[in-house]
């Protein structure tokens, strides 16, 4: 079963345009944050990115490659993923300007593909990927972020 889970941003005095280019910026998270280890953009047509991710996760590293679709005039990348750890992976990112203050919010599904292991690993896999998450907005956006999560089951989570 896939667990779903989102990740709220709010970033107070902040352009969005600026905001979302730094979140597209994939191969420079690593430059931003311990969470990731590496990010190779491997083909970009327009806007259209196929990159490969190694993002450190509960004392390993999971691995996969993803197909980001870049709307840069919305503001969002929805992303699938082709092959990796996951069984199933896939999100979006989006990035609006709401007064003086921007609003970022990572949205995904994924499942882990271990059916009989979903009870103890469910959960240990949505708050790591929760914190990951995290760490990443806060490496490439700063400090000063609120963020908010939720999961599967809607309780929202203070980070």
């Amino acid at each position: 079963m896939p667990c779903l889970i989102r990740v709220e941003g709010l970033l107070p005095g902040r352009d969005a345009d600026e905001v979302f280019d730094r979140v597209r910026d994939f191969e420079n998270y690593a430059d931003h944050t311990d969470a990731v280890r590496e990010v190779t953009v491997t083909a970009d047509s327009a806007g259209i990115v196929d990159s490969a991710w190694a993002v450190n996760f509960r004392g390993g590293v999971l691995h996969w490659t993803e197909r980001d679709v870049i709307d840069a005039a919305a503001r969002t990348i929805t992303f699938d993923q082709l092959t990796g750890d996951f069984a199933r992976f896939d999100g979006s990112w989006d990035v609006q300007q709401a007064g003086d203050d921007v609003v970022v919010l990572f949205s995904c599904e994924f499942d882990m593909g271990i059916p009989s292991l979903e009870p103890i690993i469910n959960p240990v896999a949505m708050r790591a990927l929760i914190d990951s998450i995290g760490l990443i907005l806060r490496g490439l956006l700063g400090e000063e972020i609120e963020l908010t999560s939720t999961h599967q089951d809607t309780a929202v989570v203070g980070l």
